[in-house]
């Protein structure tokens, strides 16, 4: 059974997200979490003080325990799927450590998130809770668009160097993904040689063995700006979802990683997921 933590703020953001993920997953048995993490709620209240610390925990556990009946209302209603399972989750602490928490006592396989969150600044890619999980928590994430309506993923693009060693577990969500749609896969090669050396076809391989339920395309490029390259290929392949890996040496890191929050060059109008290529069980 699949394993999906749903961070929410309780915007419409965050709904999308949820409407999102149901539909992707609807053929799978899978086990939702839905979580809102706190204690920022907490130190910000501008009438926190020492002395009322408790009243206002109080006040935020109280809100907080009403939006998750809310959401879980609104879930139940949305997708009455017998293959899934719900449950809400509130946790006095900040989303990213609670987040590496459900992730390694939950065995999560895929974090899904919008990309903004209720403040919904024009200027900003990705909200600073959903970069921040990017960043920092060891689990596949998945973003979605604000306003994103859901399409069937039947064009994936995948630009790699393919300089990493793929790890199975994380591959093999891809191919989950993509296999009840017949998606294609293209892997996007941006070089100024196309020539692949012995262990990118290594990689190569590895990568096509564990999708194999899929088609799956190379595309080397020769280009000198990959976030152009990426850009250019979307669009031209129709793509409607964009996989990355977030590792060293990656596009992801040179794309995002070193990147502050309001300058960031990747503006992505599909669903964004991010493979972070650690060894998990």
């Amino acid at each position: 059974m699949r394993q999906i933590l749903m961070p929410t703020d309780f915007s419409e953001n965050a709904k999308n997200a949820i409407s999102y993920a149901l539909e992707l997953f609807k053929y799978e048995r899978s086990s939702f979490y839905f979580l809102h993490a706190y204690q920022d709620a907490i130190y910000n209240n501008p009438k926190l003080t020492r002395t009322n610390l408790e009243v206002v925990t109080k006040s935020v556990e109280d809100f907080v325990a009403n939006k998750l009946e809310e959401t879980l209302a609104f879930v139940e209603e949305l997708s009455p799927n017998p293959r899934h399972s719900y449950q809400v989750l509130a946790a006095n602490n900040t989303l990213v450590d609670e987040a590496a928490n459900m992730v390694q006592n939950h065995n999560i396989d895929v974090i899904v998130m919008g990309t903004r969150g209720e403040t919904n600044n024009p200027k900003i890619v990705f909200g600073s809770h959903t970069l921040q999980v990017l960043k920092y928590v060891p689990c596949p994430v998945l973003a979605i668009p604000e306003n994103y309506t859901y399409t069937q993923p039947k064009h994936i693009l995948f630009p790699t160097n393919l300089l990493i060693p793929y790890k199975r577990r994380e591959l093999k969500l891809l191919c989950e993904i993509a296999a009840p749609y017949r998606s294609k896969i293209d892997v996007l090669y941006v070089s100024k040689s196309d020539k692949l050396s012995m262990r990118q076809e290594d990689n190569f391989m590895f990568l096509k063995d564990v999708v194999c339920q899929n088609q799956i395309e190379l595309i080397t490029e020769s280009h000198s700006d990959i976030t152009e390259a990426i850009y250019k290929n979307i669009e031209k392949r129709n793509t409607d979802m964009l996989v990355m890996v977030n590792s060293r040496q990656s596009f992801f890191e040179t794309l995002l990683m070193q990147s502050p929050i309001d300058k960031l060059s990747l503006h992505v109008g599909i669903p964004f997921l991010v493979m972070q290529n650690v060894y998990r069980n």
